[in-house]
């Protein structure tokens, strides 16, 4: 599948502007089978204002983007993936998890915390 699985510090940096998050985001909207993933969690912890964040909301309202529930199945797995590398972030690991699922890779400002959970892990540094 062609398309992204975005972190937090991609939407912020989208919110803040972030050049390469725009054009990255704009490369998807070219392409009709691409899509960008989302984690419920991501989406949690960097949306706080619908009337400021206006770019966040264009995104999460872009037909081409998916936000991905943490449902029963995904849980269990973020868990087994964060026991075996002794990790506790739950969102990091749903990432992981999700652009695996997905066979993407991530846009992401901390690489080192997704590495550490999944080396071969294909990254966007933003």
């Amino acid at each position: 599948m062609r398309g992204f699985t975005l972190d937090t510090g991609a939407l912020i940096a989208l919110e803040r502007g972030d050049e390469v998050v725009d054009v990255l985001i704009q490369r998807v909207g070219e392409m009709s089978d691409a899509i960008i993933h989302i984690p419920a969690g991501v989406a949690a912890q960097a949306f706080r204002d619908g009337r400021r964040q206006v770019r966040l909301r264009r995104l999460f309202k872009h037909p081409q983007t998916h936000v991905v529930a943490l449902d029963a199945r995904t849980a269990f797995v973020v868990g087994l993936l964060l026991g075996r590398r002794g990790c506790s972030d739950v969102v990091d690991a749903s990432v992981v998890v999700c652009a695996r699922t997905h066979g993407q890779g991530v846009v992401t400002s901390d690489p080192d915390d997704l590495r550490r959970l999944d080396p071969d892990l294909q990254l966007e540094v933003i």
